[in-house]
């Protein structure tokens, strides 16, 4: 089986986070036939290892990959469109799984390199706190010199042959923050007899608005307030995301959150709890590595495209905190669409380029 084949059987059979069950069978197969070491990891997932002919088995390079898809209904007309509906690989992660796999199918074939490659296919990125979390839990990686940890992303922003690549901050970190605004329900023309808590959530969101700086994103896209043309609810509901590229930034506008909320349920007599759910840090590319891989890309062959930090998130923030890390996006051609969309549907020709970039990448670093 090639990495094509693999990705397109992947992308009939998608599944959601930590529910990877037939994913992880594929890879498993995928694996034996060509004859690689692996064990499964985090539940659903799939760690695999290779040894290189030469050098200290020690030293060791971790190539990453997530497997899980998307709560959406995809609306491609494509032969090998999902058939679990309600489900799509709508963000490429059956594509950096296929690369991964032929990657360590095309190594697995010439060993001719130092030390030890691991291919993680990890689950449950798109869901909080990450499978990163549980793969880390388990240590897999004691008693090795990891000496990178590598990851990519699908860009359609970026053509096919092109990668972008961010030296140190790269993505946010990311909160989930809730609020809940309570108090005396009611009849809505009787104000004297209620606690307003509509327009409470609705100063509060203001508030909380108010804090986004180009440092600090703050949105809220869900609001519920359960009540009529005449009816005050007695309880409102809001749930959002934040976003930021600096610890302290992050603790004090938490701290912000939480003296806003103190201040609405002053100003409109209600009771406002606020519950944020911490998600994963920042992505923090390892400065080096990254210049090693602009050269590296450069050789190959590959246009190189310095980007500057986002304020999207990836769970690959765990792997930096913890190992010398590389994280860039693989460009997959414009007319691929937007990911996180019913229609998103990247470039294939992209995948020969991601491949190459990994394999590269780890071979480089290996055989320093």
């Amino acid at each position: 089986m090639n990495s094509i084949e693999l990705r397109r059987k992947l992308h009939r059979s998608p599944e959601l986070s930590f529910e990877e069950v037939k994913t992880q069978q594929l890879i498993i197969d995928a694996l034996e036939a060509e004859g690689i070491e692996y064990r499964k990891i985090a539940n659903t997932g799939v760690l695999a290892k290779i040894e290189g002919e030469r050098g200290n088995h020690r030293r060791a390079v971790v190539l990453r990959a997530d497997i899980d898809a998307l709560p959406i209904t995809e609306l491609n007309d494509i032969d090998f469109k999902s058939e679990h509906e309600g489900v799509m690989h709508g963000c490429g992660h059956d594509m950096h799984t296929a690369i991964l796999f032929g990657v360590l199918q095309h190594l697995n074939s010439n060993r001719d390199f130092e030390g030890t490659l691991f291919g993680l296919f990890q689950p449950g990125e798109e869901l909080n706190p990450g499978g990163a979390v549980k793969v880390l839990e388990e240590n897999p990686f004691e008693g090795y010199d990891v000496a990178a940890v590598i990851g990519e992303h699908v860009d359609s922003s970026l053509e096919v042959g092109e990668v972008g690549l961010c030296p140190g901050r790269f993505m946010a970190s990311n909160d989930e923050i809730r609020f809940y605004v309570s108090g005396r329900g009611g009849h809505a023309a009787r104000r004297t007899e209620i606690d307003d808590s509509v327009t409470a959530m609705a100063d509060m969101i203001l508030r909380t608005t108010s804090l986004n700086t180009p440092e600090c994103v703050v949105s809220i896209g869900r609001v519920i307030a359960d009540g009529a043309t005449n009816v005050i609810p007695s309880l409102v509901t809001a749930e959002g995301t934040m976003r930021t590229f600096d610890r302290e930034v992050r603790e004090r506008t938490h701290a912000y959150l939480h003296n806003n909320a103190r201040q609405v349920a002053e100003k409109y007599g209600t009771e406002v709890k606020v519950d944020i759910s911490y998600g994963y840090p920042c992505v923090v590319n390892d400065v080096m590595l990254t210049y090693e891989a602009m050269i590296v890309a450069s050789d190959e062959g590959i246009v190189v495209r310095e980007l500057k930090p986002m304020t999207t998130a990836e769970d690959f923030g765990h792997y930096t905190e913890r190992y010398p890390s590389l994280f860039y996006r693989l460009g997959v051609g414009k007319n691929a669409g937007g990911s996180h969309t019913a229609t998103f549907l990247p470039d294939e020709a992209a995948m020969e380029w991601g491949e190459r970039m990994m394999r590269r990448m780890a071979l480089h670093i290996l055989n320093k």
